[in-house]
């Protein structure tokens, strides 16, 4: 691939991927580290027909790859997150502070509707695996059955965690409908 092509393909696929990372992860930085690890990732693989479709469609088998490589690297990063958290929580006073920065949240790029900016941060206050599961079925438009292959998690409790999490949310939003 050229380097014009490989240009074409960033534009044509960046935006998706960044967008699909920061609904999971939250974190700005962090969501385009992830989208560009996973473009480095596809256009470093050996020619193979996936690679070779090297379409600049919103659709077919290179984007479902991109979207679901994505997905996967960005629940993994919120997994390690997790994992440094509570390492904290236990060993903190015994680390030097300066070596794990705190998460900060780029307000940017959210929308200035207030509607749209309330269910946004409604939905990011939900705990990390309700949100995850709400922004797969809703906003990447995944079944159970992709999302449960992508975490691991049975089929069955997605479809617990995606009920509870529509509840949840309903509930936060009817607070803010009496406020």
């Amino acid at each position: 691939m050229t380097r014009e092509e490989s240009i074409a393909f960033y534009k044509a696929h960046s935006r998706r991927l960044y967008n699909v990372s920061l609904r999971i992860v939250r974190d700005s930085a962090l969501a385009e580290e992830i989208m560009q690890d996973t473009i480095l990732k596809y256009l470093s693989l050996p020619v193979s027909p996936l690679n070779a479709l090297t379409s600049m469609s919103t659709q077919g088998p290179v984007v479902g790859w991109l979207v679901k490589t994505c997905i996967r690297a960005s629940i993994d990063a919120l997994r390690k997150m997790k994992r440094e958290r509570l390492f904290l929580e236990e060993y903190g006073n015994e680390v030097a502070p300066e070596y794990f920065a705190p998460i900060v949240e780029d307000r940017k790029n959210e929308v200035s509707l207030p509607d749209i900016a309330v269910v946004k941060k409604e939905i990011e206050a939900l705990p990390d695996s309700y949100g995850l599961v709400l922004n797969l079925v809703l906003i990447e438009g995944l079944d159970y059955e992709e999302i449960s292959g992508l975490t691991g998690e049975q089929e069955g409790t997605i479809r617990t965690r995606y009920s509870r999490a529509k509840k949840m949310l309903a509930d936060r939003l009817k607070e803010h409908a009496t406020i």
